[in-house]
């Protein structure tokens, strides 16, 4: 069974002044990768021109609803009643993007309808992430 739930989500770039700029974004959760999130931005929405795909865990989202969660890569945190903060962090700096927590609970619920929390197929994803490390040695 090949499912995948994309929902396109409007993101705002919190900038160093403090300006918020529209970014398009879209949510992916897929049953062939059951303990991540990816959020996928379009070529004029990076800096370098390419197309951009964030990859974290799902559990990740899922607490940083609540309160801030994340110390690597991707950090998340809610920014009033409305609002989630989700920052990532690369070499070259960080982004700030503001998301309606609405459409980021109402995503969540709907991966979850898909595969419950607890009910992924853990050791399939490990084969899986493992043959791609190691290129099918």
């Amino acid at each position: 069974m090949d499912t995948t739930i994309r929902q396109p989500v409007r993101a705002r770039l919190i900038t160093a002044e403090d300006r918020e700029v529209p970014v398009p974004a879209t949510l992916r959760y897929s049953v062939h990768d059951p303990l991540a999130v990816f959020v996928d931005f379009p070529p004029e929405a990076a800096l370098d021109g390419e197309h951009v795909t964030w990859i974290f865990a799902r559990s990740l989202l899922d607490a940083g609803l609540a309160a801030p969660a994340g110390r690597g890569d991707v950090r998340i945190r809610p920014c009033g009643a409305t609002r989630t903060l989700l920052e990532f962090h690369a070499p070259h700096g960080v982004a700030v993007l503001g998301f309606d927590t609405g459409a980021l609970r109402d995503f969540l619920r709907r991966s979850y309808a898909v595969v419950a929390a607890g009910e992924e197929d853990v050791g399939t994803a490990v084969e899986r992430g493992l043959g791609a490390l190691f290129g099918g040695v």
